[in-house]
């Protein structure tokens, strides 16, 4: 046993690894630490959920994992709901929330087809590139109007849901983006793999990678988390809480204008409709992967594993033969189920630092 395992004078000797983390985490060595951290974290919970899920869907239709489209639709389907639960994940964390995130999707799907019909030998990176500027565009008006307005954020990006569907609706009217208008090049991204992973996953895990690796140990990352635990609190402590929420913006808006080209590549049609209610699972993706709706706790790889479990929910129950109303029940209950336990987790670590100072 390591040294710093070992009771230090004047500590009790039944603190348990749980306890010592929270209040003395020094006490533990790297390895226990870490080990504990990953067997108390709610991201382990909603993952074992989704092997469960798997695991059943797979014993009732063999073909669900292991048929020739089964795998490759399990990794394919969540990546464009990964990317936009990823920057809602970043804005919950602040303590905000960002609706408007499947119009942009919507704005930047259409962008996509309409610049390959009038350009069509532009390079695919410059698309993509226009598509993360038009949504880091659209995300900054929300930002500007939460950070500098003072205005609740989810008024804020419910009025921009609106405006930018408006957009939409006056600038594709009945018009639809069809796959001959698309170069074959740019279809392949949703189909293509590498090593039996689709192309469009990796482009998800890569970006949930960076963002993860940012919260967790960059300097602003950790400043999104204490803006969100008190706002209050970080303003007085001096924290660029105005620069942050805009930052957050930007990448929720970016990420969701990239979610709609991967989207115009993945399905190789866009209409006036796209997007609608995906914002509302995102939402969905993070608060049931973990991140707490009144901020300052969650990951990203949390909000990611909470995509995948809704998408792979939404295929698996009707393979066994559950009517659509129970499997939006099903989201509820995980919905509701998320936001009880995220509570009670709340008030049992606060009870447990208020019981650590009283031993003090």
């Amino acid at each position: 046993m390591s040294h710093t395992d070992i009771e230090r004078p004047g500590t009790s000797a039944d603190v348990s690894a749980g306890e010592a983390l929270l209040v003395e985490p020094s006490r533990l060595s790297p390895t226990r630490r870490a080990l504990t951290t990953v067997l108390r974290s709610r991201e382990l919970s909603i993952f074992l959920v989704l092997v469960a899920v798997v695991v059943l869907a797979t014993t009732k239709n063999n073909s669900f994992l292991f048929s020739a489209d089964g795998w490759r639709n399990f990794l394919l389907n969540p990546s464009i709901l990964l990317l936009l639960a990823v920057g809602q994940a970043v804005v919950i964390i602040t303590r905000n929330v960002d609706l408007s995130v499947g119009s942009t999707m919507a704005l930047t799907a259409y962008l996509t087809g309409r610049l390959f019909i009038e350009q069509p030998n532009l390079p695919i990176v410059v698309v993509l590139a226009a598509c993360l500027l038009m949504g880091a565009v659209l995300g900054l008006v929300n930002g500007v109007l939460v950070a500098y307005g003072k205005v609740p954020a989810l008024v804020i990006t419910l009025g921009t849901l609106y405006i930018y569907r408006g957009i939409m609706l006056t600038w594709a009217g009945s018009d639809r983006i069809n796959a001959g208008d698309l170069p074959r090049e740019f279809l392949s991204l949703g189909t293509k793999t590498v090593v039996g992973v689709p192309v469009l996953t990796i482009i998800a895990v890569v970006v949930l990678a960076v963002v993860g690796y940012y919260l967790h140990t960059a300097r602003g990352g950790r400043e999104l988390y204490a803006i969100g635990s008190d706002p209050d609190a970080a303003v007085l402590y001096g924290l660029p809480v105005r620069r942050r929420l805009l930052a957050a913006f930007v990448l929720s808006g970016a990420l969701a204008g990239l979610a709609g080209a991967l989207y115009t590549a993945r399905y190789g049609t866009v209409s006036s409709s796209v997007g609608s209610g995906i914002e509302l699972q995102a939402v969905a993706a993070a608060v049931i992967g973990g991140i707490a709706i009144f901020g300052g706790s969650g990951t990203v790889w949390g909000a990611a594993i909470g995509a995948f479990l809704l998408i792979t929910i939404n295929r698996a129950l009707p393979s066994l033969g559950i009517e659509d109303f129970w499997q939006r029940a099903v989201v509820g209950v995980l919905i509701l189920g998320a936001i009880v336990l995220d509570r009670i987790l709340a008030r049992r670590q606060a009870r447990k630092l208020a019981e650590s100072r009283d031993h003090a």
